[in-house]
């Protein structure tokens, strides 16, 4: 783990500060320190000490909001790109990530990667409904709980409607900038397998032209007279 690392998860390590942080990153915009303020409940003066820490760290950058006529821009803040991993020893799960792509990429075994990728989603799906005690899932349901579910591997999922939703994270990346038709086939298999295996038929995994830092992957269910 290198020093960056380091600096970054130190500076999480503050309740007030990952909280701010989470907010941040779940508006998709710049936010002001009055807005990161107002999300913990505290001062703006300090707000402005926690985020400067947070730039400070790499986790965000700040900028200067367009003004109006009268008066300053307000500073705004903006998460930054840096992917934070934590292993002590040291573990290198992304390059044998990488050996796996290119071994399914050289021999040819895509279907089978797909394959397993739906049998590892379904067993993951009826786990959780065996914990859960889940009855009979309609589509809005289903869409919550597999969104609580998505939350805790990190797909940052976002409840756009009441029958959509959005993936804002790829869990995946950058392995699936390096091959996005396996690496998107495979999470929607792996996600439409969690679905299986929740028992929901009226939600879908389906793919669609993913916005910037995002999914390739939204959760789409159903109406009582079966449209999207």
């Amino acid at each position: 783990m290198s020093s960056p690392e380091i600096k970054a998860v130190a500076a999480l390590d503050d309740d007030l500060r990952w909280r701010m942080y989470t907010f941040i990153r779940a508006e998709r915009r710049p936010v002001t320190r009055d807005e990161a303020a107002a999300s913990v409940g505290i001062s703006r003066k300090l707000a402005a000490f926690h985020l400067d820490k947070l730039v400070d760290a790499g986790l965000l950058r700040a900028g200067y909001q367009a003004a109006g006529k009268v008066g300053r821009a307000p500073k705004v803040y903006e998460p930054t790109n840096v992917d934070i991993r934590v292993a002590i020893p040291q573990r290198q799960h992304d390059v044998l990530a990488e050996i796996l792509l290119d071994t399914v990429l050289a021999q040819d075994v895509s279907d089978a990667a797909v394959l397993a990728a739906a049998q590892r989603g379904e067993k993951l799906g009826t786990q959780e409904r065996d914990k859960a005690k889940l009855g009979r899932l309609g589509p809005e349901r289903a869409l919550t709980v597999a969104q609580d579910v998505l939350a805790r591997h990190g797909f940052e999922p976002a409840r756009e409607s009441p029958t959509c939703v959005r993936l804002r994270n790829c869990p995946f990346h950058p392995l699936a900038a390096k091959a996005p038709d396996l690496v998107c086939g495979i999470n929607q298999a792996f996600l439409n397998g969690l679905l299986g295996g929740l028992q929901a038929p009226a939600v879908r995994a389906v793919l669609v032209a993913p916005r910037p830092g995002e999914c390739c992957v939204l959760l789409r269910g159903t109406d009582a007279e079966g449209r999207s």
